[in-house]
């Protein structure tokens, strides 16, 4: 289809988020080899705005700036203006955020790039308005000066080229102790402002327990864990956890719900109930499961997120008057609801109720009116984009969380997802990105071949039918890594993007490759590479992988698959023989 340059062009995509622009009086058009060397041909600089469909800020400026016609038409006559999916395009939003923190120290989304025609970025930022808001300057007016000094300038720009820096290697003695010294002592989470839930530490540090004692790290453990479990990241009526939460104290989330999050909160919830022990995490890792199920389930697999704001207003979906609880509860069982959860009078986030808990009083029926009352409202929009690597990480938490908890259907339904999602993305020589509307994105990036390889050692461990499976992705897995480094991706429209070992919010593409391929070498019975521990809180499922190599996980071969539940947590179990568990470097009989 021949592209008109004097319309948006958005109406045509696949991709729920940039259809979302596409009543923008904005002359919006994808990233694509056309429309780049449109850009060079006329020579006009490109402004690149990239978000995702479940993103506030994103739906804010849609509605502001770029639904102004004064805005549109400045843009239109001086600007190539692409919209790009940060969730379809990893590697140009790693690239233009690395960007932005190199040039102000801090980024997020909308996240907005002005670049000369031939690609070399200029100037980043986030939000702006259309008009003077909120102490900002308008769009229109930033833009006409960095055009200003791209017609000055323009020759003399230097290209912006990030390489990953690699952390600094860290000694295993310190590793528990930086972990401890970052965390909050009153709340839980780490940092002192909003909390974002730190599903890679958590996983770290439980690991880490599975092999020595240390109080001050399981403290930080429980307390973090409790406090996401009771406060406000946690959807207390339908199960599962929301984006983060504005505030130290865990009470008030953006309302997003990601597939990541779900998938690596169960993950760790079902891990904590192994190590801990401690039968509140089994429930919070039920009621994710039940959120997977009723809500992100979709033919098999599973959906990319929940919108925060439900018809332009955040939260409303969720929010609770408490004279809407009385009225939906009886009063003895009002009581008991007012003596577990939090329900201020004057509301706690406009002038509303979010819940959070007080205590883990059981009180399903009162829930499970409340929920049931809860569905009849507007519910926000759910981006039906499935996505390989998210769907992947599901797969290999419920795996996890099968064996964990002892509930083998779990097991299976993560088998299931694994299944389905190489007979949809996989080819045999190539693996697909995403899947909506019908169509699937064939770009290759690092972090869905390395998440789609996890799950795959995963279910090899019980079913040696995927050996094949496995050895195959392990293949193309390293084919991400060139000249020593690994890449996110090498696409012919845009230059080659390193990848990172930062491992929020979900892990990176390295940490998910090296742990992916540390499982596949003991399965295979061949050496795992011995690495070096890198950043607390930054590479933590990174660190988790180089446990591995340490030996410290057990690498127990047997002659037949053996219950999980007869295993230590931290196992990774093949066939052979002889029948043995190996660990911290030696190798004993099996004795199970």
């Amino acid at each position: 289809m021949k592209t008109n340059w004097q319309r948006n062009n958005l109406d045509r995509s696949g991709s729920p988020y940039l259809r979302q622009h596409r009543d923008n009086p904005l002359w919006w058009q994808e990233w694509s080899p056309e429309v780049l060397q449109e850009a060079v041909r006329r020579e006009k600089p490109l402004f690149v705005s990239v978000g995702y469909s479940t993103c506030h800020w994103c739906h804010v400026m849609a509605g502001e700036a770029f639904s102004d016609p004064g805005t549109a038409e400045f843009f239109n006559r001086n600007f190539i203006c692409i919209k790009v999916d940060r969730e379809t395009r990893p590697d140009l939003d790693q690239y233009l955020m690395n960007f932005i923190q190199a040039q102000s120290g801090s980024g997020g989304w909308p996240l907005n790039v002005f670049l000369t025609p031939d690609q070399r970025p200029v100037f980043a930022l986030t939000y702006a308005p259309a008009v003077p808001a909120r102490g900002l300057q308008p769009l229109c007016e930033i833009a006409a000066k960095v055009l200003e000094f791209i017609q000055a300038h323009g020759a003399d720009i230097v290209p912006f080229d990030f390489a990953a820096d690699t952390p600094d290697a860290v000694h295993s003695d310190r590793l528990a102790g930086e972990i401890v010294a970052g965390h909050d002592p009153l709340y839980g989470g780490f940092g002192m402002g909003q909390k974002f839930p730190p599903h890679s530490t958590l996983l770290f540090m439980l690991y880490r327990l599975c092999t020595e004692s240390h109080p001050g790290l399981e403290k930080a453990c429980r307390l973090t864990l409790e406090a996401m479990r009771r406060g406000g990241l946690h959807d207390h009526l339908q199960g599962g956890i929301f984006r983060y939460c504005v505030d130290r104290q865990w009470t008030i989330p953006h309302f997003e719900k990601m597939l990541y999050d779900q998938a690596m909160a169960l993950w760790v919830y079902a891990l904590a109930f192994r190590v801990l022990g401690d039968p509140a995490c089994r429930e919070m890792a039920a009621g994710i499961v039940r959120c997977l199920e009723e809500t992100f389930e979709l033919d098999g697999l599973f959906a990319t997120a929940f919108d925060a704001d439900t018809h332009h207003d955040e939260g409303a979906t969720y929010v609770w008057r408490i004279e809407e609880i009385r009225e939906n509860l009886s009063p003895e069982e009002f009581t008991a609801f007012a003596d577990s959860y939090r329900l201020p009078e004057a509301g706690n986030f406009q002038g509303a109720i979010h819940l959070a808990r007080l205590n883990d009083r059981p009180l399903p029926g009162s829930e499970k009116k409340l929920l049931a009352r809860r569905r009849l409202r507007p519910q926000p929009e759910r981006d039906e984009k499935v996505l390989c690597g998210v769907n992947a990480l599901a797969a290999c938490a419920l795996v996890q969380a099968g064996r964990l908890l002892g509930l083998p259907e779990l097991e299976a339904k993560g088998a299931a997802v694994v299944k389905k999602l190489v007979d949809v993305f996989w080819d045999g020589t190539r693996l697909g990105h995403s899947l909506a509307n019908g169509g699937l994105q064939q770009e290759s990036f690092l972090s869905d071949a390395a998440a789609l390889l996890l799950a795959v050692t995963m279910v090899r461990e019980t079913d040696e039918a995927w050996a094949g499976a496995m050895d195959a992705l392990a293949a193309y897995t390293k084919n991400f890594k060139e000249q020593g480094r690994w890449l996110e991706a090498n696409l012919d429209d845009f230059r080659p993007v390193a990848a990172s070992t930062f491992d929020h919010p979900m892990p990176s593409g390295i940490s998910l490759a090296t742990m992916a391929l540390a499982r596949a070498a003991v399965l295979n019975n061949t050496r795992v590479e011995a690495l070096q521990y890198l950043r607390p809180l930054q590479s933590d499922f990174y660190n988790a992988a180089v446990m591995i190599g340490q030996g410290l996980f057990h690498q127990v071969h047997s002659k037949t698959a053996i219950a999980w539940e007869r295993l230590p947590a931290n196992s990774i179990q093949s066939r052979g023989e002889p029948e043995s568990d190996c660990f911290r470097g030696e190798c004993r009989p099996l004795a199970i």
